[in-house]
């Protein structure tokens, strides 16, 4: 199965298929990490504003071409609503030392104010400060009343998702409706999941890790995928996906590991 680098988003706006996620890392080790995933190929980072490094993101980056990186920051809960989010959005901005933000996300749906929310989205889409703009961790529900309601549909739905935890039908419902899928702990965060013999096994056939099995089980899947490491060696692994196959028959494996719950925050319960 060929897959492309990049995917492109339903505005023709293309993203790198792997990118790094930066969850609970900052300061010089983050910036470090960054310059090294740069050197290993990577041009895409995912951060939020409560991971609190955005800062760190843009020194990480600050030798860069600012068009040759690709950015994903997310809008925090606290700040849902229309005028809150575009202020809370230059907040952002200025701590990304940027003057646009390539793909700006909906944290989570809360409770009530992602309508709101999103009329801010679409104004600052408008206004091209933000080249694409999405969700993350709305379900298919969240989505229904979302997609009734806007002008510009998302273009990203960044949810967890890895091999214990795969949610087909949202993810089937996301490419029904021209939205990407990104999953966020891919390799399973906090989990045993790198040490189950099924990837072991297939890992051991393909001559790669445990990790590349899991991260390209997701891209067969028109899943993206954001791995966080510090670790050279490992961010050389994360982004070394895109030159093999799996087989059905491992693929059907892979499948037999999904536990159907989730290992993280339940979207609908976390406000």
């Amino acid at each position: 199965m060929k897959i492309e680098n990049n995917a492109t988003l339903a505005n023709g706006v293309k993203i790198p298929m792997v990118g790094m996620g930066t969850f609970r890392s900052d300061d010089d080790v983050l910036q470090k990490a960054i310059k090294s995933a740069l050197e290993n190929g990577y041009t895409s980072f995912d951060t939020a504003w409560i991971y609190g490094n955005e800062q760190d993101v843009s020194k990480g980056l600050a030798d860069e071409k600012r068009e040759d990186v690709f950015i994903t920051d997310k809008l925090w809960n606290d700040f849902q609503g229309y005028y809150s989010t575009l202020k809370a959005f230059d907040v952002s901005l200025k701590e990304l030392g940027t003057d646009y933000i390539d793909l700006y996300l909906v944290h989570w749906p809360g409770k009530d104010k992602f309508l709101d929310t999103w009329k801010a989205f679409e104004k600052l889409y408008k206004e091209k400060k933000v080249r694409a703009i999405g969700v993350s961790n709305f379900l298919i529900h969240h989505l229904d009343i979302l997609l009734d309601n806007c002008e510009i549909p998302p273009m990203v739905n960044q949810l967890e998702t890895h091999c214990y935890y795969m949610d087909y039908k949202t993810i089937e419902y996301c490419k029904k409706n021209s939205i990407l899928v990104e999953a966020w702990a891919p390799l399973g965060y906090g989990s045993d999941l790198l040490k189950e013999q099924v990837l072991i096994d297939i890992a051991k056939e393909a001559g790669k890790s445990s990790a590349q099995i899991a991260l390209r089980f997701l891209i067969e899947n028109g899943v993206r995928v954001i791995p966080k490491s510090v670790n050279s060696n490992r961010q050389k692994e994360n982004i070394d996906i895109l030159n093999f196959d799996l087989s059905e028959e491992q693929k059907e494996s892979i499948k037999s590991l999904n536990k159907g719950h989730r290992l993280h925050e339940d979207p609908d319960k976390f406000f």
